[in-house]
């Protein structure tokens, strides 16, 4: 049956995607409709006898769909039964949970959403220096996951006068900040010790429907004019300048201006969206989601404040700041050491391990200000690991480690 389901769900969509859009990250190979005919296409499934089944079967079927496929490139079939017409779309949204209840990612939203609890999700990023793009990948290592990594998001780094901007893509080859695909960027200060990270949108569902507005231009290319993507300040970065040169790693601290302090207290919760604003779901590109999760009512609270350069920052009561996990000196290799797990196999400035830094009247555990929220290394010549877990999301997890690849002659 699930076979059957994805054929028809694929034939369907095949004939009528836009090429340029099927290199995207979490989505099946043709699963894209272009907006002239999606509405054809709707139409033809919605008559169809796929989008008369009773609900209690549907369910049960998009059920065994996702429990039963749960890597890549498998995964596609959950996609591809999104991709089948609304009424399919509208369930899978109810079965498929947040990367934070499951610890899968599946749709493109999912990249936007918070990591799981328990274990972190095990990526991988890929550096072209010829191109001065970066790729992130999901899976262990390129010699590991083979044709089983799936590329998530990439980066193309844009040297200015004063500043360095890493543009973040949806796909591999379209940087346009007039594109659909991009979904935010990082921008270092002239020395390369603060950074910034822009998202496109609002981080929570809620703060779109505030009066908030981006003054950012519209460009033609833009296709859904409605909710024009905007430049949200939603983290700093900023790194320790190494006045008397001495040896050891980069010292760093984010300041998560997007998530509470309160999200790692017990029965917190962080910014989840369901959604993008851009107008990508519309468009034929799945990217769903369950509804944002809030636990024992707590909720972020979102003050957004103008700021020049037509930019927004997203403040929080008590921003989560993370900071380095202190290395131990190893004498008998001579340099310092933090304890990867096997992940990280070469040493680096570059490598780094963050913790949340929490002041004693926060109520932060000791076990969760231990616990590493992300980490970041290096395995190989132009290979690095990213490991996240909540309450980041793979975004915000990217946008930190991309900070590591810029020039800081003063941190060093």
């Amino acid at each position: 049956m699930r076979e059957g389901i994805g054929n028809i769900s694929r034939r369907g969509v095949s004939g009528k995607q836009n090429h340029r859009r099927t290199k995207s990250h979490i989505a099946p190979e043709g699963s894209s409709i272009t907006p002239s005919s999606s509405f054809s296409s709707s139409v033809l499934f919605q008559q169809s006898q796929w989008a008369n089944l009773p609900p209690e079967l549907l369910i049960d079927i998009i059920q065994r769909v996702e429990a039963s496929e749960t890597s890549w490139p498998a995964r596609r079939d959950v996609v591809s039964c999104a991709s089948v017409c609304r009424t399919w779309r509208e369930i899978t949204k109810e079965v498929v949970k947040t990367p934070e209840q499951c610890g899968w990612l599946t749709f493109p939203i999912s990249l936007k959403q918070p990591g799981p609890r328990d274990a972190p999700i095990q990526c991988f990023i890929k550096r072209e220096r010829a191109t001065s793009t970066y790729r992130l990948y999901l899976g262990l290592t390129p010699a590991l996951a083979e044709d089983m990594s799936k590329l998530l998001l990439a980066a193309r780094k844009i040297r200015r006068a004063t500043s360095t901007e890493f543009l973040i893509s949806l796909v591999g080859d379209d940087f346009s900040r007039a594109s659909n695909s991009y979904i935010g960027k990082l921008r270092s200060n002239f020395l390369g010790t603060k950074f910034v990270i822009y998202d496109s949108q609002p981080p929570h569902d809620s703060v779109i429907q505030t009066n908030c507005r981006s003054h950012r231009r519209i460009h033609s290319k833009q296709v859904s004019p409605r909710v024009p993507a905007g430049n949200f300040n939603v983290a700093t970065i900023s790194y320790e300048l190494n006045v008397l040169r001495t040896r050891g790693p980069r010292r760093m601290q984010c300041t998560m201006h997007s998530i509470p302090i309160s999200a790692i207290q017990e029965g917190g919760a962080a910014p989840t969206p369901s959604e993008f604003s851009n107008g990508l779901e519309e468009h034929g590109s799945p990217s769903l989601s369950v509804s944002s999760s809030v636990s024992n009512g707590k909720k972020a609270l979102m003050e957004l404040s103008s700021t020049n350069d037509s930019q927004e920052l997203v403040q929080c009561k008590d921003p989560l700041v993370l900071k380095n996990k202190a290395p131990r000196w190893h004498e008998q290799l001579q340099c310092w050491c933090l304890n990867f797990k096997g992940r990280v196999t070469v040493a680096s400035v570059k490598n780094f391990q963050l913790v949340a830094a929490a002041e004693p009247s926060q109520n932060i555990s000791a076990a969760e200000q231990e616990k590493v929220i992300l980490q970041f290394g290096k395995i190989g010549k132009d290979i690095f690991t990213m490991d996240y877990r909540y309450p980041l999301s793979a975004f915000q997890a990217f946008a930190i480690c991309l900070s590591s690849f810029d020039t800081k002659p003063a941190c060093e």
